[in-house]
């Protein structure tokens, strides 16, 4: 008998409104949005991003998680990793008594028909999915919607021959999952590629060839089984992660389709390659948002807040970085002092403490954004800390 999946909430919504609002709205930062995204207190002013903090999907996927722990309060509940990545967000869940099966101490294995398991909203691989099917627990799929839609491009690509080349982190719960849904048949086969550099690589290969060897060595961790660049690269389609950096996204789909245009010539591209525009809307609108108040707003420095591991908050980040003076900090208390602040630098693995961050004297304008698995309360914590700490340099 198959699994009980319910993909469209669990008709609790109503009852869960109340503790979702306590535990992540804000007024404060509601009535920011209705002055026109500024909020100024003593010395300092501080410009919100027009478009921040959670997304349509992640607000889902938070919603039907705390609509199961109301569902089933005599049933075991499981993540099959982390919900979102916000830490914040992810702890109140285990406060409920909810339990991660990507927790050391537990399994797939030792789940049974009784017990409830919330995929979360970057979906889970195929294999795994079949895994709690062959468990017989109940399913409740908060896979968004945008990658939905990535999923079913690269289906697509599959079923007519095509490998899928997707821009993102192999390593990505999201990018992972993505990546299964190519080889839904014998044939399929997908490459993963970070960056413009590495799509580089790939794209010299298509071009000139090169040594295989070299290459499966340089791919090994993010290529499909028995992949072989000689046969896989002659037709693709591009897809990616829907949190990457869509102006890179694009551009990488545009040096596929030259290198394949090289290669092959012109004509060969209405047969040889595919691409869909699949970063989702909440990511381009956050993107678009933050690049516009860098734009038309002289600031001091810039902040932006959400999880290390959070991708769509690391892309915020390099944005902003690129313009101005920027901390991507963690959370509210990375605020330290007048003088510290603790923050993870562009490109860097590991948090480190800056010093003479924020102005000493004089008016201060800082910018703020938040990705978009942080909830609104945490932005207003930070938004509090900065008042604290720019007046009480006044």
């Amino acid at each position: 008998m198959p699994p009980l999946i319910f993909r469209k909430g669990l008709e609790l919504k109503h009852e869960v409104s109340e503790i979702l609002a306590q535990s992540y709205n804000s007024p404060l930062v509601s009535k920011i949005k209705e002055n026109n995204f500024q909020f100024t207190e003593g010395r300092l002013t501080v410009h919100l991003a027009e478009e921040f903090g959670f997304c349509y999907g992640v607000d889902r996927a938070v919603d039907y998680a705390y609509q199961a722990h109301k569902r089933f309060p005599d049933r075991q509940i499981f993540l099959t990793g982390e919900i979102i990545h916000n830490p914040h967000v992810n702890e109140q869940l285990r406060s409920h008594g909810i339990r991660f099966l990507s927790d050391q101490d537990e399994s797939i294995n030792a789940l049974t028909p009784s017990d409830v398991v919330i995929i979360p909203a970057f979906g889970v691989t195929i294999r795994t999915l079949e895994l709690l099917g062959n468990q017989g627990c109940t399913l409740v799929d908060t896979t968004c919607g945008s990658v939905l839609n990535v999923w079913k491009n690269v289906k697509r690509y599959t079923e007519e021959g095509y490998t899928s080349v997707i821009h993102g982190k192999y390593w990505h719960e999201e990018t992972q999952a993505t990546a299964s849904q190519a080889l839904k048949t014998s044939s399929g086969h997908y490459l993963i590629v970070l960056d413009q550099n590495e799509a580089a690589i790939v794209c010299d290969y298509i071009r000139s060839g090169g040594e295989t060897r070299k290459f499966l060595k340089r791919f090994s961790k993010a290529i499909s089984p028995g992949f072989d660049p000689k046969r896989d690269l002659v037709r693709i389609g591009c897809a990616n992660q829907t949190t990457m950096l869509s102006s890179e996204s694009l551009k990488i789909g545009e040096m596929f389709r030259e290198a394949i245009a090289t290669r092959y010539g012109k004509a060969s591209l209405n047969s040889q390659f595919l691409a869909f525009d699949t970063i989702c809307s909440a990511t381009q609108d956050r993107q678009d948002a933050v690049t516009h108040l860098l734009d038309k707003t002289h600031l001091n420095l810039m902040i932006v807040i959400g999880g290390y591991n959070s991708s769509n908050t690391c892309n915020l980040a390099r944005i902003c970085t690129s313009k101005i003076n920027t901390y991507h900090i963690a959370e509210p208390s990375c605020l330290v002092s007048t003088d510290a602040i603790k923050h993870k630098p562009v490109g860097s693995k590991e948090e480190i403490t800056s010093h003479a961050w924020l102005p000493q004297a004089g008016k201060v304008q800082i910018g703020l954004t938040s990705g978009a698995s942080t909830p609104d309360n945490l932005l207003e914590a930070t938004l509090n800390q900065l008042s604290h700490l720019a007046n009480k340099t006044a």
